[in-house]
């Protein structure tokens, strides 16, 4: 066992979804190679699009277009066949990581306060937490489109402290990527990164952090 982490008392935990609790890359390849084939453009293969995601759905879309050739100009028609594709495919073709619901378990045996904070846009996190059994861990859940600014932004992580309500240096956020990590350091949050997520093609270990996991339940096992 790893030694434990050394973090102040916590009060709350925030995580990401996409690449930290749930392994969506499959629903990402389905969903964009559709809307690709609806524009009449090439498709896209899983490696491209894992280094395009943890910026946002618009970022996402935006990245696809331009890797196969696109132009800008077609995000509206993409952007509107991407979300129909996305919703039809939502949670079919991604899984959740070992160890996240026994972590979340710990987490709160702990006393800790749960909320999900994702780039992901609300109308796709809700109904993909409730398909895999993991909404009813979290006292708030919001989305990329909830505020003004997305992660890297502070923003977001110190309106869901508010929204808990927890102070930012005892809520922990829990991560899989230097989006993430970014953001809680702005915001004056101790931050954890799981090592299996998407970091935009870079090595994780390379981002600067509090700790890295290889699961949640070793992350629970470690405070």
């Amino acid at each position: 066992m790893n030694a434990t982490l050394e973090i102040p008392r916590l009060s709350a935990a925030i995580l990401d979804l996409d690449g930290t609790m749930i392994d969506t890359l499959g629903d990402f390849v389905v969903a964009l190679n559709r809307m690709l084939d609806d524009l009449r453009l090439p498709g896209i293969e899983r490696p491209d699009i894992e280094r395009m995601i943890g910026k946002g759905s618009e970022h996402l879309v935006l990245s696809v277009l331009a890797h196969v050739g696109g132009s800008p100009e077609q995000f509206p028609s993409a952007w509107d066949a991407y979300q129909r594709h996305y919703l039809a495919v939502n949670g079919q073709h991604a899984a959740v990581y070992p160890g996240v619901v026994e972590g979340l378990r710990l987490l709160q045996s702990r006393g800790l306060k749960l909320a999900c904070l994702t780039n992901k846009p609300t109308n796709f996190a809700l109904p993909l937490l409730a398909a895999k059994g993991l909404d009813g861990f979290f006292e708030v859940v919001f989305g990329g489109d909830a505020f003004e600014r997305k992660k890297p932004s502070p923003l977001p992580l110190l309106k869901t402290c508010e929204a808990l309500p927890s102070l930012p240096a005892e809520t922990l956020m829990i991560g899989d990527s230097s989006n993430d990590a970014a953001a809680a350091r702005a915001a004056a949050c101790p931050v954890v990164l799981v090592t299996y997520g998407y970091n935009h093609g870079e090595p994780v270990r390379s981002v600067d952090a509090d700790g890295f996991v290889d699961s949640l339940a070793e992350l629970a096992a470690r405070l």
